[in-house]
């Protein structure tokens, strides 16, 4: 079994420090600005700022210590890369496996929630969102086949239009925010609030995600960090700005609401008419985390196919550089999740769970392999890193069964390709 370390051919290092800011923008600041806000407050009332705070806290170091090494073992493995230099490659095996089917099953609730929001602005049932959210998955299929290039200058565009659209709802939603949405603060208790840090670690998803994509940065020590710190104001401010804007104004509260609180919020501020505004808001927003999830876990599947976690043929790449048939891998897995929602009424609250936990995983496993691969201060803010992961991890209960089983599979799959291996050797 080769190594999950071994380099590719070097990519082209076409992304600079503005295209930097806007993939990290819009892997981060994706679905859960949408959905998330509500669905944190009916987890935990307005308590769930609490856990909005402890999220945007626990990126601090979380960012900069994937940032740092990113700098340092840049590769389109990311957080396997970091693992199996750590604890050799049967770690990178699960870590890739881990963050891969994260990322992909992410590609089903991202689209789905625009569907929602387009759904409710045309006037039909919430069973068309499955179909509407099919369509953004396709585009932004099609945007990654053609060449990150594209794909990272139209990511500019998109991620100055969630930016100001983001800020408009805040804006919106001032006058309509009420003390009194303020009590009970914490009706659920820390239950409640444990809960909702653990859907959170979903919207928090991208610090990892652009690591994949550390390879094809331009000056990469330089930028990638000074990216990293832009980008943490930015969504600290606009994240903790729209979960206010939902509490305050108590839009939330049951699954039909919980997915369009900032359709609601719109709506009462600006009339009916502005719904579409919103609509249109959800597809900017949702198009533009897929565009760049799709772009970086594709990376990750070519690098696990490179090797010998996956099968070889996801490594092929098309005329642009692009591994296009990870491409296409990641887009079948969140179409399948898309077919589950029309046929048996998935919802995103019902899906959340398995990527949030599985990135709780990578990202404990991803720290604490920083804490082993560095020294001096980068150790020491690796070690803050797994000390503000681990106090969420009793909050995920059962569930972190999940990244058990498919650690034992990806193991005992890798012995049985080895053991396939000697004995083809022996004949």
């Amino acid at each position: 079994m080769v190594t999950i370390t071994k380099q590719a051919a070097p990519p082209t290092e076409s992304i600079g420090l503005v295209q930097g800011v806007a993939l990290y923008v819009c892997a981060i600041l994706g679905a859960g600005v949408l959905v998330f806000p509500g669905q944190a407050a009916s987890l935990a009332g307005p308590a769930s700022l609490v856990a909005w705070g402890f999220s945007a806290l626990m990126g601090l170091p979380l960012a900069f210590t994937f940032a740092a090494l990113a700098s340092q073992f840049p590769d389109q493995g990311g957080v396997a890369t970091f693992a199996a230099r750590a604890f050799g490659a049967s770690a990178g095996g699960i870590a890739g496996w881990w963050y891969f089917i994260a990322g992909s099953v992410g590609q089903t609730i991202v689209p789905l929630t625009a569907g929602y929001y387009v759904a409710d602005a045309v006037g039909v049932d919430q069973t068309w969102a499955p179909a509407i959210a099919a369509v953004i998955l396709a585009v932004a299929l099609a945007a990654n086949l053609v060449g990150l290039r594209l794909g990272a200058r139209v990511q500019i565009g998109l991620a100055a239009g969630v930016a100001v659209i983001l800020l408009a709802v805040i804006a919106v939603a001032a006058p309509q925010i009420r003390a009194t949405e303020l009590t009970p603060f914490a009706p659920h208790g820390v239950s409640g609030i444990g809960q909702a840090v653990v859907v959170l670690f979903f919207a928090f998803a991208g610090w990892e995600a652009i690591a994949h994509l550390s390879a094809e940065f331009q000056d990469v020590r330089r930028n990638l960090p000074r990216a990293t710190l832009l980008t943490i104001l930015i969504v600290s401010v606009l994240y903790l700005g729209v979960a206010f804007a939902v509490v305050g104004t108590g839009s939330y509260g049951d699954r039909a609401l919980d997915r369009i609180s900032l359709g609601v919020i719109i709506q009462h501020g600006l009339g009916l008419s502005a719904v579409t505004v919103v609509a249109v808001a959800a597809v900017v927003i949702c198009l533009g985390t897929t565009n760049a999830f799709v772009a970086s876990v594709s990376r990750l599947g070519y690098a696990l196919a490179r090797d010998g976690w996956a099968p070889r043929v996801l490594s092929r790449q098309n005329r642009h550089g692009v591994p296009y048939l990870s491409v296409l891998a990641v887009g079948a897995i969140g179409a399948a999740g898309l077919v589950g929602a029309a046929l048996f009424g998935w919802g995103t609250d019902d899906i959340v769970f398995v990527p949030s936990v599985l990135v709780l995983a990578t990202y404990l496993l991803g720290a604490t392999a920083a804490a082993r691969l560095f020294r001096g201060w980068l150790r020491l803010l690796a070690v803050v890193t797994i000390l503000l992961l681990l106090i969420t991890v009793p909050f995920a209960g059962w569930r972190l069964l999940l990244p058990v089983a498919i650690a034992v599979v990806v193991l005992a799959a890798g012995a049985a390709s080895r053991n396939r291996a000697r004995a083809a050797g022996n004949r």
